[in-house]
């Protein structure tokens, strides 16, 4: 079973900056996604994948988790479920076990640095955030939009933020319900009730204060699942909203504000 490396990666995402970086830089980073500890749980569940991967991690870390609106699944998966992202790692693998487990298999489209996670490629549909897609990528996206299975996205494409004293989504990409419309595909609302800690946002604010463009602020996200051990996640589903609903009366952005809205509005006890 391949272990996570956070050298390995940077090589493999960047390696010009990789090479600038001295080794005691690295050590930190694998102390800070708690590497040993992750590789561990590897060593003990690496053979699972998929929903079977999933389920073992969210046992491992005795994540609770609360399903309102079940009954607003459609009968058939052939959709795509668009959700809030407030955790950037529980909320993902709570999605992946429920429409997993309601509907057989589902495909969920993610940023390309986590087909690392070898346990969920085959779930995995990866999106390069700093460029276009591969031919390959592009055809299993191509490929998982024309079949039957349900579709997960996270449209905002990082975690959730605190903006103005809320807890919050960064704008929404429209790639998804542009992809869901061709493709005759009815949109899900999925509304996460959960958090990170007040570190990992202020560090987020602090950094863009200080006009610092990379996203340091996702190193935390490992350690922010580690902090989620024993904790509720509250995920809640929306009626359907069917493609023929995203006319022309609306532009695209336009509409996928409107979804957005859909998604928050799904929330019971505002942050």
């Amino acid at each position: 079973m391949q272990q996570i490396n956070v050298k390995s990666v940077f090589f493999s995402k960047n390696p010009s900056l990789a090479r600038l970086l001295p080794g005691f830089v690295f050590r930190l980073l694998e102390k800070i996604i708690h590497q040993d500890e992750i590789n561990h749980f590897l060593s003990r569940y690496g053979h699972l994948e998929g929903i079977d991967f999933v389920t073992a991690v969210l046992n491992e870390f005795n994540v609770e988790v609360v399903v309102k609106g079940k009954e607003n699944l459609p009968l058939q998966g052939r959709c795509v479920f668009a959700g809030n992202h407030p955790l950037g790692g529980f909320d993902g693998m709570v999605l992946i076990k429920i429409l997993g487990e309601h509907y057989g298999d589902m495909r969920f489209l993610v940023n390309d640095i986590l087909m690392n996670i070898e346990n969920l490629r085959k779930v995995f549909l990866p999106i390069n955030k700093h460029g276009g897609h591969s031919r390959e990528a592009a055809l299993l996206i191509g490929q998982a939009f024309a079949s039957d299975m349900p579709i997960a996205t996270f449209p905002a494409g990082l975690c959730s933020r605190r903006i103005k004293g809320q807890i919050t989504d960064l704008p929404w990409k429209n790639n998804f319900l542009k992809k869901a419309i061709a493709s005759r595909r009815d949109i899900v609302p999925v509304f996460f009730n959960a958090r990170n800690s007040n570190l990992f946002y202020s560090l987020a604010n602090l950094r863009k204060k200080l006009g610092i463009k990379a996203n340091i602020e996702m190193f935390l996200l490992p350690d922010e699942m580690f902090k989620f051990r024993n904790r509720k996640i509250t995920v809640v589903f929306g009626k359907p909203l069917p493609y023929t609903l995203f006319d022309s009366s609306r532009s695209i952005d336009q509409w996928v504000e409107f979804v957005r809205e859909k998604v928050y509005a799904l929330n019971e006890t505002p942050s």
